[in-house]
């Protein structure tokens, strides 16, 4: 959908295996079009035409199909593929990782901490939601020294649409409504995700060690979480709130606020991250919200194809309309 509002791209195909011969239209909400689903194996043919694909298989699809792409377009991948060290996959994607060369030089693409990836960048590791809300919540408090780096504890609430489209009984509306129910508890891929980026963008030598619990809300849409880290000595409110205002001053898709007035709502259907903290005793407690499927997934995908392209970073994207409800 967003590849259609843009003003300097054009959304050449779509694939989909359950979805081959359907109008691409309907499927996304858009515009009436002659566009049709193709199958993912003619999705790597008429990439070749392409200068940008954007990828969301399972993780062990995108490490085979992604470096086959590359070779000829640019690569933004939503998946879990191009986030972490081989060594880590077979604990927590539960696979061999199969392209170790395209791995290590996949750049991370969150743009608030990051910035834009190198020219010769071919893929592009789209971050993970709950990463992305866990790390603009709290690596500028670590890279500014307000936090101590040994312990970082993370709460994550998101809407149902976070579990993605399985139709499960778990997931069902009678079995989540008025529920709060944690999930994948100790064992979630996110985690080695936050720890990793929070240490490279923090240029901690060890650490920090990152406790994160999930937990699914009935919500469609949305995600909030809340880091809580030990204050090192002067940190207070003011400057907690501080230090995320320099970071994000420039960005266009993180807004500061103060810490109550940081809600899913606020986030919901924009491309906005919403970020606030304080500190309570000897402790820094952060929080941020997002669209787990904007921010959190298609929007940053959509800020990574721009950078990609040497495209003002919000082409496409405006932080004003809601593009869902």
């Amino acid at each position: 959908m967003l590849a259609t509002l843009h003003p300097d791209l054009t959304l050449v195909f779509a694939t989909s295996d359950k979805s081959v011969g359907e109008a691409v239209a309907p499927r996304l909400g858009l515009p009436a079009s002659t566009l049709r689903f193709t199958s993912h194996d003619d999705g790597v043919k008429l990439s070749r035409g392409v200068d940008v694909v954007v990828l969301a298989s399972s993780a062990e699809h995108a490490v085979k199909l992604a470096p086959v792409i590359a070779e000829h377009a640019r690569v933004v991948d939503l998946s879990g593929a191009f986030r972490l060290d081989a060594a880590a996959y077979p604990t927590w994607y539960g696979f061999e990782h199969a392209a170790p060369s395209d791995l290590a030089r996949a750049f991370y693409g969150l743009p608030e901490l990051f910035g834009a990836p190198p020219k010769d960048t071919r893929i592009v590791a789209n971050p993970g939601c709950y990463a992305t809300a866990a790390l603009l919540a709290t690596a500028p408090l670590l890279a500014d020294r307000l936090a101590e780096p040994g312990s970082v504890i993370i709460d994550g609430k998101s809407g149902i649409s976070g579990a993605g489209r399985r139709a499960e009984e778990r997931y069902s509306f009678v079995e989540l409504a008025e529920e709060v129910r944690a999930y994948k508890v100790g064992t979630h891929a996110h985690t080695p995700e936050i720890a990793r980026y929070l240490q490279r963008h923090a240029r901690v030598a060890d650490g920090p060690r990152v406790t994160f619990t999930p937990h699914l809300v009935p919500l469609r849409r949305g995600l909030v979480v809340t880091a809580y880290m030990t204050a090192r000595s002067g940190a207070t409110t003011e400057s907690v709130r501080a230090s995320l205002e320099k970071a994000y001053a420039q960005k266009p898709f993180v807004t500061v606020v103060g810490i109550e007035d940081v809600s899913a709502h606020a986030a919901t259907g924009t491309p906005l991250a919403v970020v606030g903290a304080c500190v309570t005793g000897d402790t820094i407690v952060s929080m941020c919200a997002l669209d787990n499927l904007m921010k959190g997934a298609a929007s940053q995908a959509m800020q990574n194809v721009n950078a990609l392209l040497g495209l003002p970073e919000a082409a496409g994207l405006s932080t004003s309309a809601r593009f869902a409800p």
